[in-house]
């Protein structure tokens, strides 16, 4: 059951380093072969690098244990990133925090309730600018998939 009082906590402040190796290493992962993130010291990360946060975070900065979420009926259900300018590129140190912002619930088409939360973590660079936003959202049923008909 998701503790509906995990609303509004944040995890510590925590740094994450846009590395070029990382940066070539994400994008062939993802089958890019966009230069933009391949060649050059300083190549732009993907849109969706910053998903590498979970890396960088550690169990402090991270306050989505105390959403409780059972993972027997939770899924991943949306990632958004939004940027205030340009993607990071390769030698820049962000400094970010999540933070719990929403839980609420919804009646299920089968029957049931899902309960959904959002995380959302703010990057900043090292002059306190906001560079990008993450929202993450998870979603939980209320009946286990077995139970689903």
């Amino acid at each position: 059951m998701v503790d509906h009082s995990s609303k509004g906590k944040s995890g510590d402040v925590f740094e994450m380093d846009i590395e070029r190796g990382k940066i070539r290493e994400f994008a062939s992962a993802t089958r890019s072969t966009n230069p933009s993130y391949l060649t050059g010291l300083t190549p732009v990360s993907e849109p969706t690098f910053l998903t590498t946060m979970i890396f960088w975070q550690g169990e402090a900065g991270n306050p989505w244990h105390e959403v409780a979420m059972d993972q027997k009926r939770g899924l991943h259900a949306e990632q958004e990133f939004v940027f205030f300018g340009p993607p990071p590129r390769a030698g820049t140190r962000l400094h970010a925090r999540s933070s719990i912002a929403d839980i609420y619930e919804k009646d299920g088409k089968r029957g049931g309730t899902l309960t959904f939360a959002v995380m959302v973590t703010d990057f900043f660079d090292e002059e306190g600018v906001l560079v990008a936003e993450s929202k993450m959202t998870g979603v939980e049923t209320s009946k286990a998939p077995e139970e689903v008909s």
